[in-house]
């Protein structure tokens, strides 16, 4: 099986989760024997893969159509999960919403990454096949190293002497991330070091973010930066919690590199998580800024049980070696559903 994958503008979206999910999916399939193509002028392919949302992925469609190609859409975005992001994002994002149905209508079949995302997708009224498949993790980079552990101490200035317990998060300047939030229990929470990694271009998010990264934020809040590698691995292991306070998401691929560390993990209990994080048992969820709060000093003093071992087996489920032989399925079964040998 020949499969174009295709990504438009990966310049411009790189750092995104959605240019983050498509360099996992070349790593998946290379598990599998699925000869993985992503020149756009290629012509000797059995189906496309597409992965974003621009004019140039609505042309590979059309040229896709017409060359009697299969189309599989990787459903990353939905309208829910574009508000509250960049200036002028909640004006566009009914715009936006007409412009995802147009582009995945397109689709004979559509991967989403949680069962939550295709009930969404549902509710747009697409009818087309929908498979749930996680964005995945490579679980063994983010086995505990203690040189990526100083790695990470180091790029902080923290010394040796500073017992001050790490709190991270990682994630975009969205107020949907939850930023405001962040810094709202940095302020109550002096004794701890909250650290975001993670970046958005300060000039197309609004000004009271914009402003709380460059300045409004207590001592104890770090604002890191992106940083990918030995540092941001070394962070996730090294840190004494991952909390996430995103208000919406299609699955976190954060929050699936944090488990694969063994971190303990403390998340906004909104439904994406519903089927497979559980409360208590392979992490913790909160439901607004006091209860996490509550739950981060629970957490932090050692008054609950440790489910971060638990966490872990969570994100084995979806390692990359197991996500590739997925994505080859819902390839085959797009191919059948084409030919009229299934459905």
């Amino acid at each position: 099986m020949k499969v174009l994958q295709y990504f438009e503008n990966p310049g411009l979206i790189s750092r995104s989760g959605i240019g983050h999910a498509q360099r996992l999916q070349q790593e998946e399939l290379s598990y599998t024997d699925v000869v993985l193509d992503t020149s756009p002028f290629s012509k000797d392919y059995d189906l496309i893969d597409v992965n974003t949302y621009g004019p140039k992925s609505i042309a590979m469609l059309a040229k896709a159509r017409l060359e009697n190609k299969k189309i599989v859409y990787h459903a990353h975005s939905t309208y829910e999960d574009f508000r509250n992001s960049f200036i002028g994002s909640n004006l566009l994002s009914k715009p936006f919403k007409r412009h995802l149905i147009n582009a995945y209508k397109r689709a004979d079949l559509i991967i989403t990454p949680t069962a939550y995302a295709k009930t969404l997708l549902r509710g747009y009224g697409l009818t087309q096949p929908i498979i749930p498949i996680s964005n995945g993790v490579r679980v063994s980079s983010y086995e505990k190293s203690q040189s990526k552990i100083t790695k990470f101490r180091q790029f902080l200035n923290l010394s040796a002497d500073d017992k001050r317990k790490v709190i991270i998060s990682v994630g975009l300047y969205f107020q949907r991330k939850g930023v405001i939030d962040f810094v709202e229990l940095a302020k109550r929470n002096p004794e701890y070091l909250f650290v975001w990694f993670g970046y958005t271009d300060l000039r197309i998010i609004p000004r009271k973010i914009r402003k709380m990264v460059q300045s409004d934020h207590p001592a104890n809040c770090i604002f890191a930066g992106y940083i990918t590698g030995d540092v941001l691995q070394g962070a996730y292991s090294g840190a004494d919690l991952f909390l996430y306070p995103s208000y919406e998401e299609t699955e976190g691929i954060v929050v699936l590199e944090a488990l694969a560390s063994s971190q303990k993990v403390l998340v906004r209990d909104i439904p994406v998580y519903a089927d497979w994080l559980h409360d208590g048992v392979d992490c913790y969820k909160a439901q607004n800024l006091d209860d996490f709060d509550k739950q981060l000093h629970l957490i932090m003093s050692d008054q609950v049980k440790d489910v971060s071992q638990q966490g872990y087996e969570v994100a084995l489920t979806r390692d990359v070696s197991v996500i590739g032989p997925q994505l080859k399925a819902a390839y085959e079964e797009a191919l059948a559903l084409i030919s009229g040998d299934s459905q």
